[in-house]
Formats: C-alpha cells, structure tokens, sequence
C-alpha cells in the first residue's frame, strides 16, 4: 500500500509502503486518529506520523528525516530501562513543563505504562518533596522558646509563626492544584519550590517577628504544592488496584518530615540558634530541585486534540477596528484575572457533595487532633516534671511519626486488599475486556481499616493525656500512646486522599487540595487555641475533650459512607456529569446477601487468584 511521505526538505509525496513485517526496531502505533511508525535515533524517540493531506511528518533533533524502511532502533537503551514496548516516548521538543527538555525519565504518551521501577522512582521524588511542608512546620516546634527569647516575644505569638505556616499550606494548594491542571505537573513543582529556596532564605535572616510570620506564610504557601498536586502524579502513573499501596509510600514524604523535623530542629536550635533550621531548609529545597529538574517529567494526561472547522468568513461580521481590539483585549485581562484569582477557588464548591464533605471532615478533625498532640508534646516536655531540653523534646516527637510510617508501610496493602474483596463480594466486573477486570469504587476502600483507626487515635489521644503528666516513672505509657494514636491517624489520611482521587478521577489533584485546605485550616486553629486551652483546663482535659469528639464524630461519618455512599457517589457522578464508569459495571453472582462472594465462573477465579498473588508480592 502508499502512504505520504515527505522529504528533508518538506516536499511531499507518495511512497509504497512494503505489506510485510517492519524490521527491527521499528514499531506500527496509533496516537490518537493517526496511525504511523516509530523510529529513534541513538539519543531519543522519532515519531512519524501520518497526518492526511500533509503526508508523513518525522519529528527528530537531526537535520534530515530516516526512512520509515531502514533498520532503526525504536528507543534508545538509555530510554527503554523508563518504558514498557509500544509507549511512545515524547520527543525532548515536544516535551511538557518547564525545562521539560532536560529530564532523565523520558515523557511518555501514556505515564500509566511506565516501568514499576520508574513508577516507583517517580514516587519517591515526589514522596521526599512533600516532606517539604510538614518538616517546616515540625522543625521549628523544638526552637520556640529559644526563638521567643532571642525576639523578645511570649510563647503564644511564637506559635503563630507555625499556626500562619499552616495555614497558608491550606489556601495555597487550591491554586497550585488548579494551574497544575492546565500548566502541568512538572512547571508546578519547579516555580513552587523555587519559592520556596528564596523564602526559606528571608526567614533565617528575619530581624523580627513579624518578618519571620510572613516569610512563614509565604514559604509555607509554597512547600504546600507537592501535597496537593503530588497526589495528583500518583493517580496519573498508578492504576486504581495499585494505587493504595502507592499512596501509602507517598505519605512516607510527609511522614519522614514529622519524624526528623523535631529531631533536626531540636539539634540544630541547640547547637547554632533557631535560624540555622530555616537554613537548613533552604539546602534542602535547593536539593530537592535539582532533583525535580531532572528526575520528574509531566505526567498529567494528554489531552486530546479538539479539530474544529474552518468556515468561511461572515461577510456580515464587524471589521475591526481600534476599539473593537481594545475593548476585546479588556475582556481578555478580565477573563485572565478572573482564571488566575477567582476559578481556583471554585473547587471548593465540590464541599456540596456529600462524599467529599464526610470524607474530608473525617481527615480534618484527625488532623486537628494531631497538632493539638504536638503543641502538647512541646508544652508538657518543656516544662516541670520534665523541663527537656530542645534535643531531647525533639526525640518526644519519634513514636508518633514511627506509628505514621508504620501505618502508611502497611495500610496501603490493606487498602488495596479490602477495595478488591469488597469488588469481588459485589461481583463487580468488566466483561468487555479479556480477561475480565473487576470494577473498583472509591467506597470500597471503607472496611474494618477504619473502624480500627476511627477508634484508636481519638482513645491513644485521651490515654496521652492522663499519662503524660504522671513524670519520668511512667513516661513509656505517653510514648506509646503517641505511637498508636500515630498508626490510626494515618490509616485515615491514607484512605481519605486515595478516595478523593478516585471520589474525582479528572481533578484528582483538586480533590486533595479541597482537602489540604479544610484539614490545614483546622490544624491551624489547633494551634492557635491549643496551648490557651493547656494553659486553661489542663493537658489532659483538653486531651480528653478532643479524644471524644474525634471519636463520636469520626466514626459516625464511616457510618455515614458505609450507608448512603454508593448512593451519594452515584448523585455525584451524575452532577458532575461522570457516568462512564457505572456503566461498565456488570454484576455477577448473588452479591452480599449471604456474606458469600457469590458464583464466579474459571475466570473470575483466575482474576481472584491474580489479586492475591499482587497482595503477597
């Protein structure tokens, strides 16, 4: 058969393309309507593409374009350790993001088929970036009382400079995760952390309080994007059967800031004033850029192309004039201010739907709970009977963060393991595929993992604070209920954010930041009154008093999800016009009537069989 074809120097024409294999190397593929062949040079991909009309158009860094019949290689080697065969490779002109040109992991057409060990390598780049914006706020918790003496300030304003930090984590991430929608993932976390090196500098150089809160302000803004739209790049390269166990290692990032913050912080203040911390902030932004700037490529979706119609012009339409452009260029700014100010704050609109409001509360009220622990950690331990220094306050802080990496290692299977049972109970599958894939929802992930967690933080807050001021003698009992209340606090940040991106599968990173915004806000708050209420009613009164309403609240919203989720969900997809999946659902077997699995044919079994060979590996 003929295709077109065209020469260096841009003359097209017809040439017969021979009806037999292709030699090695070379690679048929479709991208979008066009079909075409794929070569490479010994640097990068060459697509060539079959464009109608246009003839066939090669992409490459060389002067002159191969022949789609001589002997190629489809990839080079340094490309194919990134990439499954037939997934095309983004030619490095062609690449998306800010500097995009220069990563290692080549941009693939498809971030769903990367190599695992390429998935896993994206996830932990982006794992230790969010370990950005906890460790800024965990680091300075030891150096407070040295900080309020050197600025000559109380206690309670010093806190500020944690609480605002917090606060911008919460308000910040609404517009990263919305240009991260349109911009890219990858000019995201670039500019953000650029931010956050320079802001990071300005607070260690502070000449008083009020520099040191806005520069706070501004670098906690900008160590919050990773949270948000860090997320976001873990749905993008992870299928939903895998996505739990990878979201767990994701919260490792954050986890790991908890866990050497305090630590750091604590050694850092002693040894050379509060400022080094900011300083050591700043080397490890400039680290973490670096390894932004050539290990992360874009990974948000490719969007189709939208073909529309050239019409002939309208011999009845305005001609331009002066004031015709000037008035549509003001229209233009006006449209531009309203995207860049005003539409990310629209997703906060998605707080209407009853799956993401219950599900974000449940994460938030956690997680005010989790900065009323660590204001209370820092207030008990820097004072009589225990009057620690800040190293030694900062060594408090180890069992909760130990119970957060414990939980985020092995909740994430859990999590997995219970969204495939509760599919296979329902006899959820997919018969237009071979073999047949089951049909995951977001409201399989609620099981036992959060009745377990929704009883075992607020119980472990309550046993922290009628222990922790019993002194040196019993010290081991507060520990270890700061380790238990860590492991349930994660299990449910890590199920709440793997359902947010399933709950919103097209702004995966909008749904999170939701999240972030209302979760950080009430931490923030946390903050702010927590060492008041110390102050007021007692370490374990407060402790008391948040415990049980944690407890009360949080599982009453399982219940709620447990009940009308399918039914909340279903409403949901509806208004935001998602449909496609419930219609792939095939029901098979005699559901959970019984608390059987049902009847499954030879290859239900196979399929079943699949899943727990995943879970063992």
């Amino acid at each position: 058969m003929a295709v077109d074809s065209a020469d260096q120097h841009g003359r097209s024409g017809s040439v017969a393309k021979p009806d037999r294999p292709l030699s090695p190397g070379q690679e048929e593929f479709e991208v979008g309507s066009h079909t075409g062949t794929s070569i490479s040079t010994d640097e990068e991909a060459v697509i060539m593409d079959d464009v109608p009309g246009q003839g066939q158009i090669g992409i490459s860094h060389r002067e002159n374009i191969l022949s789609p019949t001589q002997p190629t290689q489809t990839r080079s080697r340094r490309s194919s350790s990134f990439v499954r065969p037939n997934n095309p490779i983004v030619p490095r002109s062609h690449r998306r993001g800010l500097f995009g040109r220069f990563t290692i992991i080549p941009e693939v057409e498809s971030p769903l088929e990367y190599k695992r060990g390429t998935k896993w390598t994206i996830t932990a780049v982006v794992a230790l970036a969010a370990a950005g914006a906890p460790m800024g706020s965990g680091i300075f918790l030891p150096a407070l009382p040295d900080l309020a003496k050197e600025l000559n300030t109380t206690t309670t304003i010093t806190n500020l400079t944690v609480a605002m930090y917090m606060l911008a984590m919460s308000i910040f991430p609404l517009w990263w995760s919305s240009f991260s929608e349109t911009l890219g993932r990858r000019t995201i976390y670039i500019i953000s952390f650029a931010m956050f090196v320079v802001f990071s500098a300005l607070s260690a150089v502070s000449v008083n309080i009020s520099m040191l809160i806005v520069m706070r302000i501004l670098g906690g803004g900008a160590s919050a994007s990773v949270q948000a739209v860090g997320a976001g790049t873990i749905a993008d390269i992870w299928e939903p059967a895998e996505r739990g166990r990878a979201m767990g290692i994701f919260y490792l990032g954050p986890l790991i800031g908890p866990l050497i913050s305090p630590l750091t912080g604590g050694g850092l203040s002693g040894a050379f004033g509060w400022r080094s911390t900011m300083w050591f902030l700043t080397i490890y932004g400039g680290v973490m850029l670096l390894m932004i700037f050539f290990c992360l490529p874009e990974t948000l979706p490719h969007k189709k192309p939208v073909t529309v119609p050239v019409s002939s012009p309208d011999p009845n339409a305005t001609p331009l004039t002066r004031v015709n452009t000037a008035t549509k260029s003001i229209k233009s700014a006006g449209s531009n201010i309203k995207r860049f100010l005003w539409d990310p704050l629209t997703v906060l609109s998605y707080l209407r739907y009853p799956p993401v409001l219950v599900s974000v509360y449940s994460a938030s009220v956690a997680f005010g709970a989790l900065f009323v622990l660590n204001i209370s950690i820092q207030s008990t331990y820097s004072t009589p009977p225990y009057s620690f220094t800040s190293t030694i306050i900062g060594c408090m802080y180890l069992p909760p963060s130990m119970g957060y990496i414990t939980a985020s290692t092995i909740g994430g299977r859990w999590l997995d393991h219970i969204m495939k049972r509760e599919a296979l109970r329902a006899g959820r599958f997919d018969d237009s595929v071979n073999p047949p894939k089951l049909i995951f929802l977001p409201e399989d992930r609620m099981g036992e993992n959060m009745w377990l967690a929704a009883s075992l933080y607020p119980l472990s807050l309550i046993v922290y604070g009628f222990t922790a001021s019993l002194g040196l003698k019993y010290i081991a009992a507060p520990a270890i209920a700061t380790f238990t209340f860590g492991v349930g606090s994660m299990l449910v940040f890590g199920a709440v954010t793997t359902m947010l991106t399933e709950f919103m599968p097209q702004k995966s990173s909008s749904g999170v930041a939701v999240n972030n915004f209302v979760r950080n806000f009430v931490s923030c708050a946390g903050a702010v009154v927590a060492q008041p209420l110390i102050d007021a009613m007692g370490n374990r009164w407060l402790c008391f008093m948040v415990g049980l309403f944690a407890w009360i609240t949080g599982n009453g919203a399982i219940f709620l999800l447990k009940w009308k989720g399918e039914k909340w969900r279903r409403e949901m997809d509806e208004a935001l016009g998602d449909t496609t999946g419930l219609k792939m659902v095939q029901h098979r077997g005699q559901g959970r009537g019984d608390g059987e699995m049902g009847q499954m044919d030879g290859g239900d079994v196979r399929l079943e069989e699949r899943c727990e060979k995943e879970d063992k590996q």
